[in-house]
C-alpha cells in the first residue's frame, strides 16, 4: 500500500514538474531498483546478523559447559597473553645476550690485538731493561723511568755525563724502530717530598719541569754535535713537571726518595689502547 501511494506521489510529482511518460517511467524504474537493492541490504543485513547471533550463542553455550566441566575459559585466555609477554621477554632477552656475547668477543678480539702490541713494544724496549732501566705500566699508560740521580746532581737540572749515555741509548731504541719513532712521549719530571727552599727552581714544581725540559733538550737535540743530542722529533715529545705529587715510592726513607726522584719517558697511548693494559700482564 505505502509503495502504491509512493508510486503515486512521485507520479504526480513528474508530470507536476513537465515530465513526459517515457521519462516518468525512467524514473519509475531507477526507484524500483534501488528499492530492491535497499531491500536485499536489509536481508543480508538481518542474515548477518541471525548469524552474527547464532555464533554468540554457541560460544556462550560452549563456555558454560566448560566452566561446568571445571574449565576457566578467562583464566587459560589471560594465562596464554601472559605466557606471550614471557616469551616476547625471554626472546628479548635472548637477543641481548646474542648482542652482548658479540661485544665481548669484539672486546676480546680488541685486547688481543693491544696485547700483542704492547708485547711487540715491550720486546723492543727490553735493551733498556738490559741497561738498568725499568719500563712499567703505570695509570695505564707504558712508561720507561730513569733514574733521577743518575741523570743529575742533587737539586741541579743540568744532566751528567751518565745521564747523557742512559738518554743516548734511549734515543737510539726510539730513533730506530720505526713504531716507536712515530708515536708520542711526555717527559716528566719527578721530585721526593723534601722542600726545595729558595734558589732559582722556588720550589719542586720548578726542579721537576726544569729536569723534564732539559731532558727533552737533549733527546731532541741534533745527533753528532759536541753537545749531544738524541736525534728525536721535535713534533712528538712535550715536556710536564709533576714536583712531588706521583710518588712511586714511600718518602719516608731514603730509599724510598731516591726512587722518587725521577723523570719519566711516557710511551702516549693512542685511544684504542685507553682499555686496561695492566690486564694484560
Amino acid at each position: 500500500m505505502i509503495k502504491r501511494a509512493l508510486l503515486f506521489i512521485l507520479g504526480l510529482s513528474l508530470f507536476a514538474c513537465g515530465y513526459s511518460e517515457d521519462e516518468w517511467q525512467a524514473q519509475l524504474a531507477k526507484y524500483s531498483q534501488l528499492n530492491a537493492a535497499h531491500q536485499k541490504e536489509q536481508q543480508a543485513h538481518a542474515k548477518t546478523r541471525a548469524e552474527l547471533d547464532a555464533a554468540q550463542r554457541k560460544v556462550a553455550d560452549l563456555t558454560d559447559q566448560l566452566k561446568k566441566m571445571g574449565i576457566d575459559l578467562e583464566g587459560i585466555t589471560q594465562q596464554l597473553q601472559l605466557a606471550g609477554t614471557e616469551k616476547q621477554k625471554l626472546s628479548a632477552s635472548i637477543e641481548q645476550l646474542k648482542q652482548a656475547l658479540k661485544e665481548y668477543e669484539q672486546r676480546a678480539a680488541q685486547l688481543e690485538r693491544i696485547k700483542q702490541r704492547f708485547e711487540l713494544l715491550r720486546d723492543k724496549l727490553k735493551k733498556l731493561t738490559d741497561l738498568g732501566l725499568k719500563v712499567e705500566i703505570r695509570r695505564n699508560r707504558m712508561v720507561i723511568r730513569l733514574p733521577g740521580d743518575v741523570l743529575f746532581a742533587s737539586g741541579q737540572d743540568d744532566l751528567k755525563d751518565s745521564g747523557k749515555k742512559v738518554l743516548d741509548a734511549v734515543a737510539e731504541v726510539i730513533r730506530n724502530d720505526t713504531q716507536l719513532s712515530k708515536r708520542y712521549f711526555q717527559v716528566a719530571g719527578h721530585t721526593d717530598n723534601k722542600p726545595l727552599k729558595g734558589g732559582r727552581f722556588g720550589d719542586n714544581w720548578g726542579l721537576s719541569v726544569m729536569r723534564a725540559r732539559q731532558v727533552l733538550l737533549y733527546l731532541i737535540g741534533p745527533l753528532g754535535t759536541k753537545e749531544g743530542g738524541g736525534g728525536l722529533d721535535a713534533n712528538r715529545l712535550h715536556a710536564a713537571g709533576y714536583g712531588e705529587t706521583d710518588p712511586i715510592a714511600d718518602n719516608s726513607s731514603d730509599q724510598g726518595r731516591q726512587q722518587n726522584r725521577r723523570v719519566e719517558l711516557v710511551l702516549m697511548p693512542d685511544v684504542e689502547e685507553m682499555l686496561d693494559l695492566k690486564s694484560l700482564i
